[in-house]
């Protein structure tokens, strides 16, 4: 499963994606290669491998930009149901 955070960069200056990291090893983020310039947008992307986690999973996602609070959290929940 693929998730996509869209966002836009809504200050004066470059954001700049640093890292991104997830909360377990499940989950595998990717950070955006290029500067957003401001008012442009951009995505964070993640996969979410579903095997062996029936019910539901909620997922962290760690980014880390130089913005006022260097730390943001993106969330996402999943119910994984088997497949008969």
């Amino acid at each position: 499963m693929e998730i996509v955070f869209h966002f836009q960069n809504t200050g004066k200056e470059l954001l700049i994606i640093k890292d991104v990291a997830a909360s377990c090893g499940c989950t595998i983020p990717e950070k955006p290669l290029e500067p957003i310039a401001p008012g442009s947008k951009g995505i964070i992307k993640a996969s979410f491998d579903s095997k062996g986690r029936e019910g539901l999973n909620h997922k962290v996602i760690y980014v880390y930009a130089n913005t006022k609070e260097a730390k943001h959290d993106l969330t996402f929940d999943v119910e994984v149901t088997p497949i008969d």
